[in-house]
């Protein structure tokens, strides 16, 4: 409906605007040939209503023919060039015609005098117009084709950047396995039924993560929901030594996040934190809602001698290049040690609504 409004709306205009031209080629008739305006007009206007429509659609048809980036430009200017002389003698012959109407004997006193001269300016004038509506024709067509191109180009980096985050997703699964299947393989020598227990846990956990594998964003309450699943894994394994704190703001719950965005780094904190402490620690998990920023903080003891992090930084990485391609600048992850801890730092954007996109 909207595109049928359109096209009746640019129908309006451009009749309007035919109008307008063969009022103003009337006046400037009725001036050099000294003959009253009201029989310059009913010449003129009709003409060019005729005019501008032939015209229209073979300016038109013939620029789609020739494309300015697939043609030869000699060729260009050549059609258009027989093309605008065709026109131009169009327009002169037009008028004539009009004009012989406007003799008759009945209505003769409307007619006009053409002379020659008065033929061969209309020509001159018919083969200019004709060019400057090929003009605009092609700047409209290059329009499209550049509006065309540029999104295109914004679909291919939209699909490029769905594709850089879902690779780096699926580092974070077997990432996550390969811990966990060496811890169970540590626990069985020592503890059979935990490592059983770790096992039906870390299904759990996989089917669990495996659901939000449809969305794009979840909600932190759910994100914290998998954290605890994957905390409660560990804690079969650490017993006392893993305690977990939470600092968690009500009004943060509803805000989403990329899923299994702060799990890696609960999992970093155990694993490089907790594991490396003959006492343990405690891991604290903060989240906090400060206007349109939402703000994470997972915070984890370390050695006194440990250096700033210990092993390859896989997981702040994905977390950074995650944060990165979803939302660009506006997202920022911080990591420093603070008094022998170890603590991450989210800030993004504070967005909340439906958790499946």
């Amino acid at each position: 409906m909207t595109a049928v409004l359109s096209k009746r709306r640019s129908a309006v205009v451009l009749v309007l605007v035919c109008i307008a031209l063969g009022l103003v080629l009337a006046s400037m008739l009725a001036r050099v040939a000294d003959i009253v305006w009201l029989n310059a007009a009913l010449l003129l206007v009709p003409a060019t209503l005729v005019y501008a429509i032939g015209t229209g659609f073979s300016a038109f048809y013939l620029c789609r023919a020739y494309p300015l980036a697939q043609r030869r430009p000699a060729a260009i200017i050549g059609v258009m060039a027989v093309a605008a002389l065709f026109a131009g003698l169009l327009w002169a012959t037009l008028l004539q015609f009009v004009n012989s109407l406007m003799l008759l004997p009945d209505v003769h006193w409307l007619g006009v005098p053409l002379s020659p001269s008065l033929l061969a300016l209309f020509f001159g004038l018919g083969v200019l117009l004709y060019c400057l509506a090929a003009a605009v024709h092609y700047l409209l067509l290059e329009f499209v084709r550049a509006k065309g191109a540029e999104q295109r180009g914004l679909e291919a980096q939209l699909v490029a950047q769905e594709a850089q985050l879902r690779m780096l997703r699926t580092q974070i699964d077997p990432h996550f396995l390969f811990n966990s299947l060496n811890s169970i393989s540590a626990l069985t020598s020592i503890d059979a039924a935990g490592a059983r227990t770790m096992t039906v846990q870390l299904a759990s956990f996989f089917r669990q993560s495996l659901s939000m594998e449809a969305h794009q964003h979840i909600a932190l309450e759910q994100e914290l929901a998998l954290i605890r699943h994957f905390l409660a894994i560990e804690q079969v394994r650490f017993g006392e030594r893993l305690q977990v704190s939470e600092e968690i703001d009500p009004q943060a719950l509803p805000c989403l996040l990329p899923p299994m965005l702060i799990q890696p780094l609960v999992e970093n904190a155990v694993k490089h934190g907790i594991c490396g402490l003959t006492e343990g620690g405690v891991v604290t998990v903060t989240a906090r809602r400060a206007g349109s920023l939402l703000q994470i903080t997972v915070r984890n003891p370390v050695d006194a001698e440990q250096g700033l992090t210990r092993g390859n930084g896989m997981g702040l990485q994905n977390v950074r290049q995650r944060l990165a391609g979803v939302y660009g600048h506006e997202a920022s992850v911080h990591w420093v040690r603070q008094d022998d801890c170890f603590v991450v730092t989210i800030s993004m954007p504070a967005q909340t609504g439906p958790s499946e996109e």
